[in-house]
């Protein structure tokens, strides 16, 4: 086995943005209208949502500009998310047209911004749901890259588009993803080399094993022996991790083998503010 692979999110970034352009320019004003698995967002509320996280990386890293801090006693996730719905509701105003054009423009803007930036260099916002206090450049634009995936897929799911699950971007967004392992699994008790195999199905498979050393829980990429094996397509892969499956409908979806016991906090852990 091996560390799980490191890798520039940039360039897959792109190609995120573009294909969603390209799939925005498809929509029927119907489409724009479906209720999508983000609760209680429709299409263009999502698309909304995608915008206001490019402007507001936009404005702080690049522009230094920041605004806005949680109120005294109020945790970070509900902070988010009052921030999230008044952006939506406020966008409510935007045509599709309207709010097309902007992400194109964002797209852009953002490509320039990134591609000066060190990759080594220590974040402004470390990734919070992995455990992290501080985190790097490279792993907060993965992350920033799976929230990009994660919206695509709800929209496309709701308009019946075909999901983005080519091996060379489903890969480094799973490996992103399940960087929330070993933070999820931290208060779980093993003997040194106890491990979880998480097996993705499909038309793009790819193994990793959770494995216990001396004092903590490491991920890593490949084969391995195993006390218990967790088996999932892409679908309930992203669902899962995004909070919208929970743990009993996951259990219908996916296939454990081995120790059921050590697979239960994977069906609960969450690599998304929410």
């Amino acid at each position: 086995m091996t560390a799980s692979p490191i890798f520039d999110p940039r360039p897959i970034i792109a190609r995120v943005h573009a294909s969603l352009l390209d799939l925005l320019a498809t929509l029927t004003p119907e489409d724009w209208r479906r209720p999508t698995v983000a609760r209680r967002w429709c299409v263009k509320d999502v698309a909304a949502h995608l915008l206001d996280g490019q402007l507001r990386r936009l404005a702080v890293q690049r522009d230094g500009w920041f605004s806005g801090r949680p109120e005294p006693g109020e945790p970070l996730v509900a902070f988010l998310n009052r921030l999230n719905a008044t952006w939506v509701e406020a966008s409510a105003r935007l045509s599709p047209e309207v709010l097309r054009g902007l992400l194109a423009w964002t797209g852009g803007e953002l490509a320039a911004a990134m591609s000066g930036l060190d990759l080594a260099a220590p974040a402004t916002f470390p990734v919070a749901w992995a455990g992290e206090t501080a985190s790097t450049t490279r792993f907060d634009l993965a992350r920033d890259l799976t929230e990009h995936w994660i919206h695509q897929q709800q929209i496309r799911l709701a308009v019946g588009a075909p999901p983005l699950v080519e091996a060379d971007l489903l890969h480094p967004v799973m490996d992103t993803l399940l960087r929330a392992l070993p933070h999820a699994y931290r208060g779980v008790a093993c003997e040194p080399g106890a491990t979880l195999r998480v097996e993705l199905t499909g038309d793009a498979p790819r193994v990793w094993c959770l494995r216990r050393d001396v004092d903590l829980w490491t991920l890593h990429l490949g084969e391995g022996p195993a006390r218990s094996t967790v088996a999932l397509d892409p679908e309930t892969a992203w669902l899962l991790l995004s909070k919208a499956l929970g743990r009993e409908e996951a259990l219908g979806r996916v296939r454990l083998t081995g120790d059921q016991a050590l697979a239960m906090p994977l069906l609960e852990t969450v690599a998304v503010m929410a």
